[in-house]
């Protein structure tokens, strides 16, 4: 039998992780859209590239998200699997940062994440199946020094995982977080060389992971593999402990 193809939604899909995320689930046969803000050049080459949709929306605004959100559901009928990939980074010390800058990346990595999942979870109740996934950072589980308000904001998007999964689980909804390392991407391009070659060094692994490694990270958990994983939290890490 011919398997279904799934119904995708990644936020934050434009560039990094998440056009990885695109790239890995339109290979794996499922429809996808994805939303992005300002990347219209990189989202338009990806849709060239991939086949997906992609959809201009503002994660920290709940009204753009939500559009999103009725978009797809008006072209497909339904969103098998939300991907809260969105996110930005906010390097400097904590005595430094002002309040704009605190409300920017809490706006976009915490509620961001929380508009995406409010907005897909009465279709996912009603149907009683659905796979949320949300992308959280290895800071967001030990804290990082000069990346105190990024390290808040993807600690609450642990715990925003872990209270929705139970919300869902008898609906039949699992929500899962994954929690990367030092990827290679450009949320690290202010690392010089010789920071990323000292960084690497502390990590089992010898290196920095991949944004496709991510991909699949979130491909196995958004599949019938993962069935019974839910409310937990996936580092894809290389084994760096800090």
């Amino acid at each position: 039998m011919e398997k279904k193809a799934r119904i995708i939604l990644i936020t934050g899909g434009s560039k990094g992780i998440g056009a990885a995320m695109v790239r890995r689930f339109s290979a794996g046969g499922d429809r996808v859209w994805f939303t992005y803000l300002n990347s219209r050049a990189e989202a338009d080459s990806l849709c060239g590239e991939t086949g997906a949709r992609a959809l201009r929306a503002d994660v920290s605004r709940g009204e753009e998200i939500g559009g999103a959100v009725r978009t797809v559901l008006e072209e497909a009928g339904r969103i098998d699997v939300l991907i809260c990939s969105a996110g930005i980074s906010l390097n400097g010390m904590l005595m430094d940062t002002t309040d704009e800058e605190y409300r920017r990346v809490m706006d976009t990595n915490l509620y961001g994440t929380f508009a995406a999942i409010r907005a897909v979870m009465p279709g996912m109740f009603w149907r009683r199946e659905g796979c949320i996934l949300t992308v959280s950072s290895i800071w967001g589980q030990t804290g990082a020094s000069c990346e105190a308000v990024y390290s808040a904001s993807k600690a609450a998007v642990i715990a925003l995982t872990q209270a929705a999964a139970k919300e869902g689980g008898a609906a039949g909804i699992r929500v899962n977080c994954i929690a990367p390392g030092m990827i290679d991407t450009g949320m690290n391009g202010h690392l010089t060389a010789e920071e990323k070659e000292e960084i690497c060094g502390e990590i089992p692994a010898g290196r920095m992971g991949t944004p496709e490694e991510v991909a699949e990270t979130a491909f196995f958990l958004a599949g019938e593999g993962a069935s019974y994983i839910t409310g937990q939290v996936l580092p894809v890490n290389g084994g760096w402990r800090i």
